[in-house]
């Protein structure tokens, strides 16, 4: 690990105000809108309460945005030459990744934490071992995500991908089951795109796999699904990256 290039990175995102906003602002004014400001958010739901459910959405959502700004950016730049100018350090590759998913890590702390703090403050109420686990399954379920913005950013080779990938993460959070309870078909689509997984597993220590969906049926989803979920994004996305890496390779 570099930590000069460590710093230097996180110096870059905190100046990106806009980004930070998207990041970590806008989810946290989602959840006092939706979740510590209204009436329902006070509902007992598995080991807490509704309030603690939203909170830990828009967690995801929030610590998603961060992770995959990461990886775009880091496309981006070595496609735009920055990795030639590294190529002539005597930085290693490894020590590149390693400095990227650090900074990722911390960047994607910045909405987890902003959010979670909010929640302790209005009115989230769970088990203190549920705060832990589901905080502790946002930040590193998210990570997944920076192959996501990798995707992007070898796929479009400019500056507007990062931004499209963020804009296709609202879509996806739609679809995921994030910003609105889904039933019937939409449900079942919702269990194949990439963000169903990880906010189904980030609040499963709250709700044990319970749901209700839109029409108040409640139903419960075993374990394995998420994480069947996850897998295979993870497979997805890492052969995405690697096909698109070598494609590159072979252009150049």
């Amino acid at each position: 690990m570099n930590p000069t290039l460590v710093g230097l990175e996180l110096k870059r995102f905190c100046r990106d105000y806009v980004g930070l906003f998207f990041i970590a602002v806008l989810p946290a004014f989602m959840y006092v809108v939706f979740g510590a400001a209204q009436t329902f958010g006070a509902e007992d739901i598995g080991r807490g309460n509704v309030a603690l459910y939203i909170m830990i959405s828009m967690a995801v959502y929030g610590a998603v945005t961060a992770t995959v700004s990461v990886g775009g950016s880091a496309a981006v730049e070595r496609m735009q030459g920055w990795g030639r100018q590294l190529g002539l350090t005597p930085l290693r590759d490894t020590a590149y990744v390693a400095a990227k998913a650090i900074v990722a890590m911390v960047i994607a702390f910045i909405p987890i934490g902003l959010i979670y703090a909010i929640g302790f403050g209005t009115g989230a109420k769970g088990e203190t071992w549920v705060w832990f686990a589901s905080a502790a399954i946002v930040l590193f379920g998210a990570c997944l995500f920076a192959l996501y913005g990798l995707v992007f950013g070898l796929a479009f080779k400019s500056e507007s991908a990062v931004g499209a990938a963020s804009g296709s993460l609202v879509i996806f959070a739609f679809l995921g089951n994030i910003f609105i309870p889904l039933s019937g078909v939409m449900l079942t689509i919702a269990k194949f795109t990439p963000l169903y997984g990880l906010v189904s597993l980030a609040r499963y220590p709250l709700t044990e796999g319970y749901s209700v969906d839109m029409e108040g049926n409640l139903a419960h989803e075993a374990l394995w699904v998420p994480l069947a979920n996850v897998g295979a994004w993870t497979l997805i996305l890492t052969l995405l990256t690697v096909y698109l890496v070598r494609r590159g390779r072979d252009r150049q």
